[in-house]
């Protein structure tokens, strides 16, 4: 059983300017599991940790330091998928579990992927520029067709296979380049980086950001795509060679790009790409809707749960941290 006075803490960015919870954080009430809110932002220093046993966090940032002299914490539940802003390894050391909420981004994020193709096909950009300016020439930026078009994903995880399930029923023929996916059991064809480059009418990145995906999409990948093909970016902004990617997009080298992310972010004042027209830029919120904020808290709360009650939570993508006394109460 937890101990007395088990208590979880929730960083203040998951939370509005008036208080109150931008995530659905009722199963906590439900359970009488009690928690407050952590101010501040930025890394997490273990004074910041040290009171809970549970922390739920969207985007501070726990490293080692954060860790160091802290006894009583035994639970990251991160509000998203990424875990770039957690130093898994050192929680595992420290028997701190991770989880995370694919069960909260998996649709969101792919509707936001499939909305930035639907944008880009139609060529909402351009068209939004024309008029702005005063344009309306009808047949000025006329847009492409789906049906029989290629939509390559770089990465066929949990949201790459919920975006091939979404572009199904626009007849888009789906490929994909994982190097950890053998049997997709859809309708896609697993192919090589380059292959899935040279075919594709669009690209949509949704792999993780590691040490063999940092500067993945450099010139050399975008030379290969297609000068009438799109890059959409919903996973993390150092996948992409962000300066390679505004001089493809300066020089015709590919159509456009629709991106959500950025390296840094956020996207700097003078940034290239705000000046560019054949861009759809979001600030790292395309998948943030009311959806993925009910789905995503109910699952942080549901780990908190399970760690209260001494049991492994869904989603610990460090399940090895419980023998080092995640669930020792």
């Amino acid at each position: 059983m937890a101990p007395d006075g088990f208590l979880v803490g929730i960083s203040a960015d998951a939370g509005g300017a008036d208080g109150r919870p931008l995530f659905d954080f009722d199963l906590l009430d439900e359970a009488a599991v009690p928690w407050e809110w952590m101010p501040g932002e930025g890394e997490l220093e273990p004074a910041d940790v040290a009171p809970y046993d549970a922390l739920i966090l969207f985007g501070r940032r726990v490293t080692e330091a954060t860790l160091a002299g802290v006894e009583r914490l035994r639970l990251v539940a991160r509000l998203g998928v990424g875990v770039d802003s957690v130093d898994v390894d050192a929680c595992t050391r420290a028997g701190v579990l991770v989880t995370i909420t694919p069960d909260g981004v998996r649709r969101p994020m792919a509707a936001g992927a499939m909305a930035f193709v639907l944008a880009l096909a139609h060529r909402l950009p351009e068209m939004d520029w024309h008029v702005r300016r005063g344009g309306w020439e009808r047949f000025r930026h006329v847009g492409l067709g789906l049906e029989g078009r290629m939509l390559g994903i770089v990465g066929l995880g949990n949201v790459g296979r919920e975006l091939a399930t979404l572009a199904a029923p626009f007849g888009l023929r789906v490929i994909a380049a994982d190097p950890f996916v053998g049997d997709t059991r859809l309708d896609v064809k697993l192919c090589t980086l380059d292959e899935l480059l040279g075919a594709s009418d669009f690209v949509a990145v949704t792999c993780p950001l590691t040490d063999d995906t940092r500067r993945l999409i450099g010139a050399a990948q975008l030379a290969r795509m297609k000068p009438t093909a799109y890059l959409v970016n919903v996973a993390r902004g150092p996948i992409v060679d962000e300066t390679a990617l505004v001089a493809a997009l300066r020089e015709g080298v590919i159509a456009g790009a629709a991106l959500d992310v950025f390296d840094p972010e956020p996207l700097c004042a003078d940034s290239a790409l705000l000046s560019l027209e054949n861009v759809i830029l979001a600030p790292h919120a395309v998948g943030l809707t009311d959806e993925f904020c009910r789905l995503s808290g109910r699952s942080v709360s549901r780990a908190a749960i399970a760690l209260r009650d001494g049991q492994l939570p869904e989603w610990a993508i460090n399940p090895e941290a419980s023998s080092a006394g995640a669930l020792g109460f």
